[in-house]
């Protein structure tokens, strides 16, 4: 297998200009044509292994003619070394608190501490991926991965499988297509497709968190791009279906920070649940399911200045009916949410993400003219990258969310509100080979906790070292 830089993204100002403007075909190893260009200020690299959301563009590859039989045949790779790729992530974590949710608890973190809630001590692997990345020709690909995830089911589950058609440009309007399970384009912290792992911290903010364990579809997306002056605009599609339980996770447990990813047939356990929902929801929930079959749809906007600036406007909308469920106790929860995105460079060496996303899920029937569960929920963070060397980057982040319950069947004391603050060392210790150092702490209030025994007020510091090898 080709040795290839441990998830580190690609030195480029790529925001100047998109990759499927670019006269030379970019060259990704293991990765799907779909793949976005690098966000600016960042380190060299031997992959183009790059960050969703926001600052991407998907990549073009340079289409042979139909009378040049021999580039389009040598653009085939089913089965080379070239298009498997291997992810492994080992930890050691040092951390407090209170128990956490994957022990069903109602802790914001998959760490946790002692009984007492003092320090306590983790090592182990964390992941390992196998990816596949399968170029059928320059404008055919597919991106297939499966995971063993520490806290899943499982020992090895599928994360994403879907196909990529990005044809040449002609004229002033490109275009592009992905269907199959994936994650859409909402993240600017993960790389696109792969194992859509961190790419400086090992632990993302609470919105991509989310969306990493409960915003996965089964999708046909299509992307239309031109040019608008010196600036790029494009416009993503979606019609989805099983993603009917999203928003489960944001009304009984409230938001996380962590590295948990949703898988095709895997399950996240619950925290207790109040004497009324006990009845009604089984005790986790599976985040890949068709309940109601009825389609939800997302959309994208995004827009690219010459500046190294680029901003992206997303709706989410997964029109799950509230009312269907399973015989298993698994629920419909209708989800909708706004998400803005903006990744921009503030110098040469230094890069700023922000995110913020609002929305609200309802679930159940109606008592006295109120869904059962009705939640409101919002985040939003800042996080700025500071290249120190070719090797090493050191990156801040804060962050703060809640959600607010009016469901008839939830109390109000099922709210939370809460902040975080993280910082994190990446070094590039190898080619394929990635070190990470993060501290974060998160602060959050939360009024059910009281019937755990706890105080509604709980902090939580964890430390992590981290390495990362791909092979």
């Amino acid at each position: 297998m080709k040795l290839a830089l441990g998830l580190a993204p690609i030195c480029c100002a790529a925001a100047a200009a998109p990759a499927w403007a670019q006269s030379e075909p970019p060259q990704p190893v293991a990765q799907p044509a779909t793949e976005a260009t690098a966000p600016a200020n960042a380190e060299p690299a031997a992959t183009t292994t790059e960050p969703s959301g926001a600052g991407n563009q998907p990549q073009a590859e340079a289409v042979a003619t139909t009378s040049d039989r021999e580039s389009q045949s040598s653009s085939t790779d089913i089965l080379s070394k070239n298009v498997v790729t291997v992810l492994l992530d080992g930890r050691i974590a040092f951390a407090n608190g209170e128990r956490s949710f994957v022990n069903r608890g109602l802790g914001k973190t998959q760490f946790q501490g002692t009984s007492d809630g003092k320090y306590n001590f983790t090592a182990g692997p964390q992941e390992a991926d196998l990816i596949w990345t399968p170029r059928f020709t320059n404008s055919l690909s597919a991106s297939v991965s499966a995971a063993y995830q520490r806290h899943q089911e499982n020992a090895v589950d599928l994360l994403e499988a879907f196909v990529s058609f990005l044809p040449s440009q002609k004229g002033s309007v490109g275009y592009s297509v992905r269907a199959g399970i994936m994650w859409p384009e909402i993240s600017l912290e993960h790389t696109t497709g792969g194992a859509w792992s961190t790419v400086d911290v090992l632990t993302p903010s609470a919105i991509n968190a989310w969306v990493g364990e409960e915003v996965k579809v089964l999708g046909l997306e299509g992307t239309v791009r031109t040019s608008v002056g010196n600036s790029l605009v494009s416009l993503t599609g979606s019609i989805f279906g099983f993603d009917d339980t999203a928003g489960t996770l944001l009304s009984f447990r409230g938001w996380a920070l962590h590295n948990e990813k949703a898988t095709v047939f895997g399950h996240i356990p619950l925290p207790p649940l109040n004497p009324f929902i006990t009845l009604l929801q089984q005790h986790e929930t599976r985040s890949f399911v068709e309940i109601d079959h009825r389609p939800g749809f997302y959309g994208r906007l995004e827009w690219r200045a010459p500046s190294a600036f680029t901003a992206a406007l997303f709706y989410y909308d997964n029109r799950a009916d509230p009312q269907a469920f399973t015989p298993s106790g698994q629920w419909g929860w209708r989800t909708r949410f706004w998400n803005l995105g903006i990744n921009a460079d503030l110098g040469p060496k230094t890069r700023l993400l922000a995110q913020g996303m609002t929305g609200s899920t309802i679930m159940g029937f109606k008592t006295n003219g109120r869904r059962w569960v009705h939640t409101q929920f919002s985040s939003a963070y800042v996080s700025v990258t500071q290249t120190l060397t070719a090797k090493a980057a050191v990156t801040g982040r804060i962050e703060a969310f809640r959600t607010h319950e009016m469901g008839s069947e939830m109390s109000p004391l099922e709210s939370e509100h809460g902040w975080s603050t993280t910082v994190a060392l990446r070094y590039n210790l190898r080619d394929n080979l990635t070190g990470f150092a993060e501290a974060f702490n998160v602060r959050s209030r939360r009024g059910v906790r009281a019937n755990l025994g706890l105080d509604p007020f709980q902090p939580q510091t964890v430390f992590q070292l981290g390495l990362r090898l791909r092979i």
